[in-house]
């Protein structure tokens, strides 16, 4: 398997998970369940899962209204888009 195409299912199941994890913690919320970690849900969308991360948050309704965990949020989606746009700009 070429490294692209590798990278690119690597990504797929990362946001997959991403999607599911964000979720599973609106789950949690309303059943009045263990919640998922704020740094979890941060983690992986630094890692790669912040595209299925904005989807659930609109989606789902969730993480949208507290401002401290949506600037955390951006940063992540920053620090993935900007070394994206330097290396396309080089």
């Amino acid at each position: 398997m070429n490294p692209v195409t590798l990278l690119a299912a690597a990504l797929a199941c990362l946001n997959l998970a991403t999607y599911v994890t964000y979720a599973r913690d609106k789950s949690a919320v309303r059943l009045g369940r263990r919640r998922t970690p704020e740094n979890t849900l941060l983690l992986l969308g630094l890692l790669g899962g912040w595209p299925a991360a904005l989807l659930a948050q609109q989606r789902l309704r969730h993480k949208t209204a507290k401002t401290s965990f949506q600037v955390k949020f951006w940063l992540t989606v920053v620090a993935n888009v900007t070394p994206a746009i330097l290396y396309l700009q080089a």
